[in-house]
């Protein structure tokens, strides 16, 4: 049976979109921001984290942190991805799939992207908690050509909490969120259009994760950077832990590992969202000049 034709992005009022992504026959949904002059330097994939939705890289309770908006702005085409289970994909797979099966779906939907759409020099991954994961996955498969680097926040290689639903709700603040007053006015609000029940592979998969970093680090071959949130409670960050996390890609040709002040675990929700997407955005600038598609760290 032959596949309808997937729809066109859909302008919005605010001049971004929304598109389909064809993965093999899974259609997943996205949002698209593209530069308002000329073609991109690149195109930035962002992927969220698990119970959030692509609209967490939207800037949902205010505009300044939008990554979206910014890698526009600098040049960039910005998509933001709902994972497999998330958005349009959720009726097909009521119960998502786990780090490797959704490499391998998000995999055929970025080659789709880079099929139909104009992505100027290559594909840089963002990711965030479980999108890191993801991303981590697709960079050791190399599964999508033009791949130029990762920069990836709210993840490491060891937990400080087991990956299961917190006790208490308090608890779960804690984790998830830290102060209150790292995060605009109306943000909790806001969030509500974005926060969605997480699969329960997906949840069910995160428990692996420590192994499962361990076996596919040494096949990253492309730029890394992880950034750690000065109130980041999921994730062991201390200097020994931070040392085993950069000892274990060894065929990355940079690993950088920095620290965003004033922000929690959702770092693209808080009033610290804009300079980290600078940042990253900037590491993007980094890897487009100086690891151009298709290089790797040779022996």
């Amino acid at each position: 049976m032959t596949a309808a034709p997937l729809a066109p992005p859909r302008p919005r009022a605010d001049g971004r979109q929304h598109l389909t992504l064809d993965a093999d026959g899974v259609t997943l949904s996205a949002r698209l921001a593209r530069p308002a002059e000329g073609p991109p330097r690149a195109t930035v994939v962002a992927l969220h984290g698990a119970g959030m939705s692509a609209g967490y890289f939207d800037g949902p309770a205010h505009p300044e942190t939008s990554l979206l908006a910014v890698a526009a702005e600098l040049g960039f085409t910005a998509v933001a991805v709902d994972r497999p289970g998330y958005g349009m994909s959720s009726a097909r797979l009521p119960h998502g799939q786990g780090v490797a099966a959704q490499a391998a779906t998000l995999a055929a939907a970025l080659r789709d992207l880079v099929a139909r759409h104009e992505t100027g020099a290559g594909v840089f991954l963002m990711g965030h908690s479980f999108g890191s994961k993801t991303a981590l996955r697709i960079a050791a498969d190399g599964t999508v050509p033009g791949l130029l680097g990762l920069d990836l926040s709210g993840c490491g290689a060891e937990y400080v909490v087991p990956p299961a639903a917190p006790a208490t709700r308090a608890a779960g603040w804690k984790l998830n969120w830290g102060p209150l007053r790292l995060y605009p006015p109306g943000t909790f609000r806001s969030s509500a259009r974005i926060v969605t029940p997480a699969p329960e592979r997906e949840l069910a998969d995160a428990a692996h994760w420590p192994s499962a970093f361990a076996a596919l680090a040494e096949r990253v071959r492309v730029p890394v950077r992880f950034t750690f949130a000065e109130h980041e409670a999921w994730w062991r960050h201390d200097r020994q832990a931070l040392a085993r996390l950069r000892g274990r890609l060894v065929a990355a040709p940079r690993v950088l590992i920095d620290r965003q002040p004033e922000a929690g675990h959702n770092i693209s929700l808080g009033w610290a969202a804009r300079a980290y997407h600078l940042r990253a955005l900037g590491f993007a600038e980094e890897c487009l000049r100086r690891w151009p598609a298709g290089t790797e760290r040779r022996p």
